[in-house]
Parts: structure tokens; sequence; C-alpha cells
């Protein structure tokens, strides 16, 4: 059995980052996004890219647009992003 590629051009996500800061399992988030929490685990290490409509369920979710969620390029850190809004204040 040969060993799962990764895909050849990425979908970055912050599902892992969006989830904990919920205080929310896998298995919870598969139950709201009708998944198995092991296609959780597998969005979340970047194993597997949603389908569209994974996409937005999972955006629904969050309440969140898409582009908060996903990305072709690697999010930069949360508190890059919020260290930089505050010295710009």
């Amino acid at each position: 059995m040969s060993p799962k590629k990764k895909p050849s051009d990425p979908i970055f996500n912050r599902v892992r980052v969006l989830r904990t800061e919920r205080d929310m399992s896998r298995a919870q988030l598969a139950e709201l996004i009708d998944v198995n929490p092991q296609t959780v685990g597998a969005l979340e290490r970047g194993d597997h890219s949603p389908s569209l409509d994974l996409a937005f369920r999972i955006c629904a979710v969050f309440d969140l647009p898409v582009e908060a969620v996903f990305s072709r390029t690697p999010f930069t850190p949360m508190s890059a992003e919020i260290f930089a809004k505050g010295e710009r204040s």
C-alpha cells in the first residue's frame, strides 16, 4: 500500500485553530458538517482538500467567509496578525 500523496497545490486552512478556540472536538465538528472525525483530522493536517460544499459547511459552522478559513497560501500566525495591527494604532 502506497502512502497518501499530499495535494500538489495544497489548500491551507485554519480549521484546527477555529475548532480549538471554540473548545470543539473533532467529533463535534464532524457531526455538524456531516463527515467522520477522520476527515476532519485529514483536513487539519492538510492531507485532504475539501470540496466546495464541505468548505462552505465548515465556514457556516464558524460563521466566517471562506477566505478567512481557507487559502492557497499559508496563513500567518494569528498572533503575528494581532501584534501587527496593534503596532499600527
